[in-house]
């Protein structure tokens, strides 16, 4: 995934004085950005970046805006999209919402409201990005512990001590202590903290199941 500084924006709208005006506005703030005239066009030509944002017309011809959240979300990507409209039915509004839109602005909107919205999503991306980047790092550092260590690796994020391990499972104290040297000098942190900050957030369960050959998808490039 490609990184941006102040963030791409993709914006898709059929309309094209809106396209204008808006990716004039947005590239003077600082962000790069693609227009597409339709969904069909964003869906075959972009590439995924990050930080970015989706503005993304709800009322197209051909594939709508809902539809075309569908197909990003049956793909993986993850990017956040703000649906922007000038009518729409609630339904759509609604169903775009659950499908895990950022946010819907009608038109017209200030341009003030615009960049908030943007500004919230790309920090909402980033922060996903980082936690996408912490996670691969884990998952390969997790890959080299032993079903043992793998053990003693949540019984210690769990913030168990090595004599609370120990009683668990009835291992000597001084085998466990051998364990979590191991354990933490593998995952290269120096102490039980670190390793629970470096696994903070990260869904324990699901590098479980990766750790078994299950492939991981791709992570979308970012821009330097």
């Amino acid at each position: 995934m490609q990184v941006l500084t102040a963030g791409h924006i993709y914006l898709v709208d059929d309309d094209a004085s809106i396209r204008s005006a808006l990716a004039g506005t947005l590239e003077r703030q600082g962000f790069s950005v693609t227009p597409y005239a339709s969904a069909a066009e964003f869906l075959q030509h972009a590439t995924p970046v990050s930080p970015a944002v989706i503005l993304l017309d709800m009322r197209m011809p051909g594939l709508s805006g809902v539809e075309c959240q569908a197909n990003l979300a049956s793909h993986g990507w993850t990017t956040p999209i703000i649906f922007i409209s000038g009518e729409s039915l609630p339904a759509q509004i609604v169903q775009a919402m659950k499908q895990g839109a950022s946010d819907f602005l009608l038109k017209p909107f200030s341009m003030q409201t615009l960049l908030v919205a943007v500004e919230r999503a790309i920090e909402s991306d980033r922060a996903t990005h980082a936690l996408l980047v912490r996670t691969l790092a884990v998952e390969k550092l997790y890959a080299a512990l032993t079903p043992r260590e793998r053990e003693v690796f949540e019984a210690i994020i769990e913030g168990k001590t090595n004599k609370q391990i120990a009683d668990s499972d009835g291992s000597a104290a001084a085998t466990i202590k051998l364990h979590r040297s191991r354990v933490l000098s593998k995952m290269q942190v120096e102490s039980a903290a670190e390793l629970i900050a470096l696994t903070s957030d990260i869904d324990i369960s699901a590098l479980r199941l990766r750790s078994l050959d299950v492939k991981h998808p791709l992570a979308p490039e970012r821009h330097h």
